[in-house]
């Protein structure tokens, strides 16, 4: 069964940027996109367990870049899009209840 737990407030992730946080056990990379939205994926790139948030965020194409190989992960399905990564990301629902932004996990 999953629920909803408070990750961060909108003001803790810039408009096109990606901020990591502890949310049960696990690392989530939370995507802010502007005027799409919030998304949130698994922290860790499936291909070398770096760390997602720290890549490039492109708001046009929705995706996010590992700034160690360059694969680039879909944030709302978690498919790899560019190689190397050839293994999706887990994708975690989003919801902004007043300032706040919650995933489902």
């Amino acid at each position: 069964m999953t629920s909803a737990v408070r990750v961060c407030s909108v003001e803790d992730v810039p408009a096109g940027e990606a901020r990591r946080f502890a949310v049960d056990g696990r690392l989530v990379a939370v995507v802010n996109l502007g005027d799409e939205g919030f998304r949130a994926v698994d922290a860790i790139c499936s291909h070398e367990h770096y760390y997602l948030d720290e890549g490039e965020v492109d708001v046009d194409l929705e995706t996010i870049e590992c700034p160690k190989h360059g694969s680039t992960f879909d944030l709302d399905t978690g498919a790899a899009r560019t190689l190397p990564a050839i293994t999706p990301v887990d994708v975690f629902p989003v919801t902004v209840t007043d300032d706040d932004v919650l995933i489902e996990v």
